[in-house]
């Protein structure tokens, strides 16, 4: 398949912060030929290239593998915050789930290329003090032992929501207020949402390359300048 073929697309956590962008990327990418969203409840939004799956549970994905044949690629955004769930949680969502679904997604497309969202720190060593990154680590170190022909790896830093919402908790709502600022001097340390979105599903859809890539927030940066050269 060349790059510039069209591609049926899966997005796992199109509800979410980053998720939700990249639906809208995708659906408006005409390399896109369908996109299927794995969702918990429903995005709201009507495509023609949109098939929703509704599926609760990640811990069990067998019922996904109909779905999942026949994909070229997925991007995975789900996940969830760190001190808003318990550590065993934080590692069945960040490990357990990622694991489960690549199981399947292997099983039923076992060519599709797999974006992982993971996280600046990641730790494939697994020494790391911070449970984060000992876990975004673990989950990353499955994803290539899986044998995906491609794995790109997506570590960024701090993630600007872009749209108002809720903070998780104080750190992300000081992250949130010095942000303009705090991205002039350190602009390797930032990334919005939308740009980060917009880097994943273009690298996905257009990316080449065999084995495992990993895009730290430099790299984020630099695949969104190429997409939009005006950008800062």
């Amino acid at each position: 398949m060349t790059p510039t073929s069209q591609k049926s697309l899966v997005l796992v956590g199109a509800t979410g912060m980053v998720g939700g962008y990249a639906l809208r990327y995708a659906l408006d990418d005409d390399s896109v030929k369908t996109l299927t969203a794995i969702v918990r409840r429903k995005p709201g939004i009507s495509h023609p290239k949109l098939r929703e799956v509704l599926h609760a549970d990640f811990a069990d994905c067998s019922t996904l593998s109909s779905a999942l044949s026949g994909q070229d690629a997925v991007v995975f955004c789900l996940g969830t915050y760190t001190g808003a769930v318990s550590d065993a949680e934080l590692r069945k969502v960040t490990v357990d789930y990622t694991i489960e679904f690549a199981r399947v997604l292997r099983g039923a497309s076992p060519e599709a290329a797999f974006s992982f969202l993971s996280g600046n720190g990641a730790d494939p060593t697994g020494k790391s003090r911070i449970a984060f990154a000992r876990y975004k680590g673990e989950a990353e170190n499955a994803l290539i032992a899986a044998g995906f022909p491609s794995v790109y790896l997506f570590r960024p830093a701090y993630i600007y929501p872009v749209e108002p919402r809720k903070e998780p908790n104080f750190t992300y709502r000081l992250l949130r207020a010095i942000y303009p600022a705090f991205r002039v001097p350190f602009p390797n340390l930032v990334v919005r949402a939308d740009e980060l979105a917009h880097a994943m599903v273009d690298a996905t859809v257009r990316g080449t390359e065999r084995g495992s890539r990993v895009f730290e927030n430099r790299d984020i940066r630099a695949v969104v300048k190429r997409i939009h050269p005006s950008t800062g």
